[in-house]
């Protein structure tokens, strides 16, 4: 089970309040992946209408991202759920962490620069060259996706991932909170969460702490100021 992140009572008059949130589930996404599913002509089976095998969207590992090829159902995951953003050529730039979430959807395939198929795990391996808490960040962002939020990487705020609420597309609405993944494990000192919380009042954002236990589960909790 996780627990409360070890935190000690800030010297000011105000206080922060570490709160455990729910983040309710939603089948938006999946909708919308099903609505794509359907403008590809595919049943359940994975077929098409035909009975033909389904024409899958090919992505291309490049550095850090997955560069889907041109195609109009590649485009749909962009202009319905905000998958990646679409760069020059009309092709859609996936985040790592947004990669991973549709091959384990069985959405993508995903292909070295030997035109070599990638598994989940070669992706995550792949991931974690790059960034050693790749395989945290995905634990928390699968788990907001799959709950029909829209998460975006957050580097230019100084946090990991942002986050829209329901119905919110990037573009339409600044994102409602910062998220930052940490393991139940790891431990953080009043420096580093002071720090978060002014990367979170400056933004204008809502502070969410997603600590990741060793099954993967999510607890949430978001963070507040208070004057006592």
């Amino acid at each position: 089970m996780a627990k409360k992140l070890p935190v000690s009572k800030p010297s000011s008059l105000k206080q922060d309040i570490i709160t455990p949130v729910v983040m309710p589930a939603s089948k938006t996404d999946e909708m919308c992946i099903a609505s794509n599913n359907n403008r590809l002509g595919s049943d359940r089976t994975g077929n098409d209408r035909l009975g033909n095998p389904r024409q899958m969207i090919v992505g291309r590992l490049v550095g850090q991202r997955v560069i889907l090829d041109s195609s109009d159902p590649a485009r749909d995951l962009y202009s319905q759920s905000r998958y990646g953003t679409v760069v020059s050529g009309g092709r859609v730039q996936l985040s790592l962490l947004e990669g991973l979430f549709l091959l384990e959807k069985e959405k993508i395939v995903v292909k070295d620069g030997r035109s070599r198929t990638l598994s989940h795990d070669a992706l995550l391996a792949a991931g974690k060259r790059g960034d050693k808490s790749a395989s945290v960040k995905y634990a928390v962002f699968r788990d907001l996706r799959a709950r029909g939020y829209i998460v975006k990487t957050a580097l230019k705020f100084g946090a990991d991932l942002r986050v829209y609420d329901r119905g919110v597309k990037p573009g339409e609405d600044h994102a409602k909170w910062i998220v930052y993944p940490v393991h139940e494990s790891a431990h953080m000192t009043w420096y580093d969460f002071s720090a978060k919380n002014r990367v979170a009042h400056s933004t204008k954002k809502r502070l969410l702490i997603g600590v990741v236990d060793d099954e993967d589960d999510v607890t949430y909790y978001e963070v507040k100021w208070m004057r006592p």
